[in-house]
């Protein structure tokens, strides 16, 4: 099964557009134990988004929202107390690090040296999500005394943070499975600066290696004894394959559609952390309304992240990304820039109508992009999505703990990274 691109299918970027067009654009448990059968799936609508929520330029749910990412009195980020969100959970990630590499060894040696391909030191990636998860974990930690009186602790012989570090780990493995089955269908040969799994040992051994790691986060995650968070990342592999189809079998209605784009995004892109962040406030034993919150923010920090992505694949290097540029639109794929675009120079719409096969109608196309603020509006979407993200965090529950409030600040924190960085 080929599952489609995670968030880091981000970060394509080239500098010859922007030459071009001057655009200016402690840990003591392992976390693998037999598979239960479980329930079935307790999940979120499957209409992200309705037909009433366009993300055209009258949008008033978005582009009426008058505000960049706020830094009022009442906001968790505070001037004069930044963090590095990093450095915060890096111990521990060190500890993730060590521990994937020990749940993806294979009996055959083959397998083994493609399932830890992307685990092996210095390719590891800049492991966005399982920051996200760990600050998550604290940022939402409560004294059992604290927990409503139907809450329940789940515990099964592991300890609640070891628990949630099973999360960060069954996301990191989904995630990288994602990867490996992407490069294969994009023919991709370079992945994080190196050469893609697929260009060194073949598609077919690619493909074995991301269903290899999905059983191995499958086995993991049984071992949670938690039904409904099961059902939660199980929906997550669903969405992912749901994303890949639905850009695989666009019609020309639908590739020329923001609210199908956005769909496809939410499934592709912002399920996976959404629904990895919510499950960390499940375990913890928090309420509905917590554990709505954190999967607003991991939703809308997704969505910003893919819209960022989708900006940097026009304006920035290809050395800095480590794989190809442009890459989204020379496979025929229209995104957020090119949407907006359109809206503005309708003989757009004719270009990426024929399909975009001629490497002169993508010229053209980037012609008409560089004369439109298709790109400016991209990035205005993706303040929007950052903006409540880091609302989401300034909701949760009040609490004097130091720990917790760092850890808040940090998320916030990551609202604005996730916005500004260039590769």
């Amino acid at each position: 099964m080929i599952i489609s691109r995670g968030i880091s299918r981000s970060l394509r970027r080239s500098d010859w557009i922007l030459g071009r067009w001057g655009f200016c654009f402690p840990v003591s448990h392992s976390c693998v134990s037999s598979a239960e059968s479980v329930s079935s799936a307790v999940v979120p609508d499957s209409k992200v988004f309705s037909s009433s929520q366009s993300y055209s330029w009258g949008c008033r749910h978005l582009y009426g929202y008058g505000r960049e990412i706020h830094h009022t009195a009442t906001s968790t980020s505070t001037v004069e107390d930044q963090l590095d969100p990093f450095s915060l959970v890096a111990d521990e990630l060190s500890i993730l690090a060590d521990r994937l590499r020990d749940m993806v060894v294979a009996e055959v040696p083959r397998l083994a040296s493609a399932a830890e391909y992307f685990f092996k030191f210095g390719v590891e990636g800049k492991r966005f999500r399982p920051t996200v998860l760990l600050l998550m974990a604290t940022a939402l930690h409560v004294p059992v005394s604290m927990l409503p009186p139907n809450a329940v602790m789940d515990t099964f012989g592991m300890d609640l943070r070891t628990r949630q570090q099973c999360i960060a780990e069954i996301t990191e493995m989904i995630h990288v499975a994602s990867l490996l089955h992407d490069d294969v269908l994009d023919d991709a040969d370079t992945r994080r600066g190196i050469g893609s799994l697929n260009f060194v040992m073949g598609n077919k051994l690619a493909v074995l290696a991301g269903d290899f790691l999905l059983s191995r986060a499958c086995v993991a995650l049984a071992s949670l004894k938690n039904t409904e968070v099961v059902s939660l990342l199980a929906k997550v592999v669903e969405h992912l394959v749901t994303g890949e189809t639905m850009q695989m079998t666009t019609t020309s209605e639908e590739r020329c559609s923001m609210e199908y784009y956005m769909q496809k995004t939410y499934f592709k892109t912002a399920s996976l952390i959404s629904n990895s962040c919510k499950s960390i406030a499940l375990l913890a034993g928090q309420t509905t309304e917590v554990a709505t919150l954190a999967y607003d923010y991991g939703k809308n920090l997704g969505l910003a992240y893919q819209l960022i992505d989708d900006v940097l694949d026009f304006t920035g290097t290809a050395a800095s990304l480590g794989k190809g540029s442009l890459s989204d639109i020379r496979h025929g794929i229209i995104t957020a820039p090119i949407l907006f675009a359109m809206e503005e120079i309708p003989q757009l719409r004719e270009v990426v109508e024929r399909g975009l096969s001629d490497p002169e109608d993508v010229d053209l196309a980037l012609e008409y992009l560089g004369r439109s603020r298709g790109i400016q509006r991209a990035k205005d979407l993706a303040a929007k999505h950052a903006t409540l993200a880091s609302e989401a965090i300034d909701s949760l529950p009040q609490t004097h703990d130091e720990d917790v409030r760092r850890s808040r600040r940090a998320l916030v924190d990551l609202t604005r990274r996730v916005l500004t960085r260039t590769k």
